[in-house]
């Protein structure tokens, strides 16, 4: 069997306080986009991960996708041994979510496989026990994210009328890095409420708080927003932590690659 999982990127971020545990709270509106993985699973006489596409730099067992099955197998024994094929086309440490899509569509794969007849909210439950932003990826639609990405309140939001341009400079951010560099503080006004207003007045209220830490590190990476804007984007933002940018764009732009011929894009 074979699943295509897809991306997401954040329409604005703010980290409103740090938590005990360690963590900090957040909100954020996670919005898919069809930018895609492949994972397939085929029978075996021994668990086993391949990868190919885009290098992973993370030891077979300690890829999300290897933790999901693992996670699975503790409370669902009869599950059989399998390979897991995982051909990346997301790039990592772009704040695209790639790993956790990968994670979650994999779970969702077993459960119809093996008939292992987990609801939507257990499937949840243990999405969240691989990554923030794991759940997200089990629902698959717009939501508002709070707590640590974990807890998600579905939303109407739909950009179909609008084009999205991806663009990806090649530079991998930690994540603990990005927020050690920020300054938690609670919101003036929830990105709940901003994105329920016209796009084309997103530029002005709608921030992504690791965008200013991003671009001082990496200031080469400014240009491509101004960029994005120039071109025609009525939004442009970082997306999670970085080190990717998209634009919306109210029109099918042209000539993407050759304004961004340093960096790899996409065009949805």
């Amino acid at each position: 069997m074979v699943l295509f999982p897809n991306g997401k990127i954040n329409l604005g971020l703010h980290i409103t306080g740090k938590r005990p545990d360690g963590y900090h709270n957040l909100e954020t509106v996670f919005y898919p986009l069809p930018i895609r993985d492949i994972v397939e699973i085929i029978p075996s006489d021994h668990f086993e991960f391949q990868a190919s596409g885009l290098s992973i730099n993370v030891d077979p067992d300690d890829n999300l996708c290897t933790k999901a099955y693992q996670l699975l197998k503790k409370d669902f024994p009869q599950l059989p041994d399998i390979k897991i094929w995982l051909h990346k086309n997301i790039p990592m440490g772009a704040g695209l979510g790639g790993g956790s899509a990968d994670a979650s569509f994999l779970l969702k794969l077993l459960n119809d496989k093996f008939i292992l007849n987990l609801s939507t909210n257990q499937l949840i439950q243990y999405a969240s026990q691989l990554g923030s932003d794991c759940p997200f990826f089990i629902h698959n639609s717009p939501c508002y994210a709070t707590g640590r990405g974990e807890i998600l309140e579905p939303i109407q939001l739909d950009l179909s009328a609008y084009s999205f341009v991806l663009v990806y400079p090649g530079i991998h951010i930690g994540t603990a890095w990005a927020f050690s560099q920020i300054k938690s503080s609670p919101p003036t006004i929830s990105i709940k409420e901003i994105i329920q207003n016209p796009v084309s007045n997103w530029k002005e209220t709608l921030k992504n708080d690791f965008e200013p830490p991003v671009l001082n590190h990496y200031p080469a990476l400014k240009d491509i927003k101004e960029n994005l804007y120039q071109s025609g984007a009525v939004y442009a933002s970082l997306t999670g932590s970085g080190s990717a940018f998209y634009g919306i764009f109210p029109f099918k732009p042209t000539k993407i690659d050759t304004l961004f011929e340093s960096y790899k894009c996409f065009v949805f």
